[in-house]
């Protein structure tokens, strides 16, 4: 009787945590791997793991990248074209494997994002990238490159410009300091021409300030990768969101999925960019029937409890941070500056 009872309450527990929803998030696979830094005259990789590009696009990425004094190759297949992706999923695998491998290739840079990186991440040689660690940098649908390769191999990846943006001094100097010249600590405050425009400017949804490893990227990447094996464990992280071309109500629900999946629940801080093109149109009548978009991130945010900051220079605008994706950082809100703690290359 003892041995059937015992039997039957080890039956009942074990089909009583089966019965559970798993809400565990993934941990980190592997210790941080910081990329070896840039110098004049290396070799940068041009990729477009997303939308496809014209030749025109190409030769402006060119420019753009041999300007900084580097020397510039593109992948094989960066002009292919498949529907709305530049090219198939296996032949822009082949563009990131290229350049991972090929030992004349310092550094990696995103010709744009556009949609697509989330359709690579399932063939991706993760061995391959470990044993080659570079620099990887763009922003926007690349937020799914940075998270899936740190969240499998530890390597350290960048949110920053991609190679047909405006590289103008605030962003060159960014992309410089943080890539080239890496100091062990370094503030980074918006750029305060841009700070008189509606929606650029730095606005506080809870003051104090945070400390933790960065990791985030685009909203709409960042949720999509919610309950994928690439998803990250925001315990004790600094979140940085940015957006561009979404209704206030889109954002909402985003941010809402981002809750009820606890991303935010034991999370230091968040530090947002600029949402640009995020506000609701206006009907026939001029009425807007809509939460403008700091109503929503404000009624959103501000009952986590923890720091959050709108107005940051990074996202879909032309003043760009480069934002190491997994090294350690400060977010101090009543000051509107996010410092680096540590160098992110080598």
């Amino acid at each position: 009787m003892m041995r059937r009872r015992t039997f039957l309450n080890t039956i009942t527990a074990a089909a009583t945590v089966a019965a559970l929803p798993n809400f565990s998030f993934p941990l980190e696979k592997a210790k941080i791997i910081k990329p070896k830094k840039l110098k004049t005259g290396d070799t940068i990789g041009l990729i477009s793991p997303g939308g496809f590009i014209t030749e025109q696009q190409l030769e402006e990425s060119k420019t753009n990248i041999s300007s900084l004094g580097f020397s510039v190759v593109a992948a094989k297949n960066i002009l292919k074209r498949y529907g709305y992706l530049a090219g198939t999923d296996k032949e822009r695998t082949e563009d990131l494997h290229e350049m991972f491998s090929n030992t004349k290739v310092d550094g990696i840079v995103c010709v744009r994002g556009g949609y697509g990186c989330a359709r690579v991440l399932d063939f991706l040689d993760f061995n391959l990238i470990k044993r080659n660690p570079k620099i990887l940098i763009g922003y926007s649908d690349i937020t799914a490159l940075l998270y899936g390769i740190f969240s499998q191999t530890g390597l350290i990846g960048f949110h920053g410009p991609v190679a047909t943006s405006t590289f103008n001094e605030f962003s060159v100097n960014n992309f410089k300091n943080v890539l080239m010249n890496p100091q062990l600590k370094m503030s980074l405050h918006h750029a305060f021409e841009d700070a008189t425009k509606s929606e650029y400017k730095p606005f506080v949804i809870r003051g104090g300030k945070a400390k933790g490893k960065l990791v985030g990227g685009n909203l709409s990447i960042v949720a999509s990768l919610i309950g994928t094996k690439y998803d990250i464990d925001t315990k004790g992280k600094i979140i940085f969101l940015e957006e561009v071309g979404e209704e206030p109500y889109r954002v909402d629900r985003m941010l809402t999925q981002m809750i009820q999946a606890g991303k935010f629940k034991h999370a230091s801080g968040i530090a947002l960019g600029v949402f640009t093109k995020c506000e609701s149109k206006p009907d026939e009548s001029g009425i807007a029937n809509s939460f403008s978009l700091s109503e929503v991130l404000r009624e959103r945010l501000f009952q986590l409890g923890i720091p959050v900051l709108y107005g940051l220079s990074f996202g879909h605008i032309v003043n760009k941070f480069t934002l190491p994706f997994g090294i350690n950082a400060e977010l101090d809100v009543d000051n509107q500056s996010l410092t680096l703690l540590e160098k992110a290359v080598v």
